[in-house]
C-alpha cells in the first residue's frame, strides 16, 4: 500500500481523493496551526511514497533523505516552491508538483480588495469608528485616494498579475504599466498596457505598485529603500507574493517617513512574525497570508495536490510538475 504524508491538515476533499485509491494517509495534526517542526518533517516522511507538503513547511536535501528510498514525490500546496530544494529534489531523482492556476483569480480579488482599503482607509476608518471617535461628518475626514483612471505598475506578469490588470483596467479604467523579463504584445494590446523594461523607470511613473513575482535570489529584497525613494511620495505598494522581496524594515522607515503613502500587505519577510514599526502604523493594512482564502480556493488546491500524487502513483507525469 502507497503511504502519503501530508504535512498539516488540508481540506477533507483532497484526503478523500487519496484514501479512495487505497492509500494509506497520515496527517500530522499537530502542526493544525503552525508550521510543522523539523522533527515532525523528519519523523512523518519515513517509509513514505509520497509527501504532501504546505507552503510554510520546508522540505530539505535532510528531510527528503528521511523519506528516501521510497520516495517518489513532493506534492506542494501552493503555486509557490519556495520552500521546496529543488537541486536536492533532482539530485535525489523526486518528483515535484504545484496547485497553479486554480488560486489566480481568488489572489487577483484578495489584491485589488487590499488596493481599495489602503486607498480608501477602510481599516484605519473601522478603527477609527469602533473607538468611538466618529462624531460627525466632516469634508476632510478621513480622506482617501480615487483608484480610477490612476496608473498601476505590476511587477511581474504572470496569471495573477494579468488577473489584477483585468480589474484594474475594465473595472477602474487605469491606466496599466509592467515590468517583466520579456514583453507581451498580447496582453498590451487587450488591456492597452505598457511594458518598461526596467523597474526603476516604471516605479516613478506609478500610483499603485502590485507585486507578483516569485521568491528567487533575484527578487529578494527588489522592493527596497532606494526603489521606494523613486516612488511617488503618493504612491502604495501591494504584495501577495512572497514576504521577503520587499525590505521590510525599509518599508516601515519610508511608510513612517511619509516617502511613500501607504502600504497593503498579505505576505511577510519573517513570516509568521511582522516587524514590528509596520504594525503601529495606521498607513498599512495587513493581512496574514490569506490571499487564496476561499473555501472554492483551497478546495480545488486540495484536489490537485492529490490528483498529481495519483498521476505519480499510477506511473504518468503528474500534470503540475514543476521539475
Amino acid at each position: 500500500m502507497s503511504r502519503v504524508f501530508v504535512t498539516r491538515p488540508i481540506p477533507e476533499i483532497g484526503i478523500g481523493l487519496l484514501r479512495a485509491k487505497g492509500y494509506e494517509v497520515v496527517i500530522n495534526d499537530k502542526a493544525e496551526n503552525r508550521a510543522a517542526t523539523k522533527e515532525e518533517l523528519l519523523e512523518g516522511i519515513k517509509g513514505t511514497d509520497a509527501v504532501l507538503s504546505i507552503l510554510t513547511d520546508k522540505i530539505d536535501g535532510e528531510v527528503m533523505d528521511a523519506g528516501l528510498p521510497t520516495l517518489k514525490i513532493i506534492a506542494n500546496y501552493a503555486v509557490g516552491f519556495d520552500n521546496i530544494d529543488l537541486d536536492a529534489a533532482k539530485k535525489k531523482g523526486l518528483m515535484v508538483t504545484n496547485t497553479p492556476g486554480v488560486l489566480t483569480n481568488t489572489v487577483a480579488e484578495h489584491t485589488f480588495a487590499l488596493m481599495l482599503a489602503i486607498a480608501h482607509r477602510i481599516s484605519e476608518a473601522d478603527r477609527f469608528a469602533r473607538a468611538g471617535r466618529y462624531k460627525a461628518w466632516g469634508p476632510s475626514l478621513l480622506l482617501g485616494t480615487d483608484m480610477s483612471s490612476k496608473t498601476l505598475g505590476i511587477v511581474g506578469l504572470g496569471r495573477i498579475g494579468s488577473r489584477v490588470a483585468l480589474h484594474a483596467v475594465k473595472g477602474f479604467e487605469m491606466k496599466v504599466l509592467y515590468n517583466d523579463p520579456k514583453p507581451n504584445p498580447d496582453f498590451e494590446k487587450e488591456f492597452g498596457a505598457q511594458f518598461v523594461e526596467k523597474l526603476d523607470d516604471m516605479l516613478p511613473h506609478c500610483d499603485f505598485v502590485s507585486i507578483h513575482v516569485p521568491l528567487l535570489d533575484s527578487t529578494h529584497h527588489l522592493m527596497n529603500e532606494a526603489r521606494f525613494k523613486i516612488m511617488k511620495k503618493t504612491a502604495y505598494l501591494v504584495n501577495t507574493s512572497r514576504g521577503p522581496i520587499v525590505d521590510e524594515k525599509a518599508l516601515a522607515k519610508v511608510l513612517k517617513e511619509q516617502v511613500i503613502r501607504g502600504a497593503a500587505l498579505d505576505v511577510f519577510e519573517f513570516e509568521p512574525d511582522i516587524v514590528p514599526e509596520l504594525k503601529d502604523l495606521d498607513n498599512v493594512i495587513i493581512t496574514p497570508h490569506i490571499a487564496s482564502a476561499t473555501e472554492e480556493t483551497r478546495n480545488k488546491m486540495a484536489s490537485m495536490a492529490a490528483e498529481n500524487i495519483i498521476e505519480a502513483f499510477e506511473g504518468r507525469t503528474p500534470p503540475n510538475l514543476v521539475k
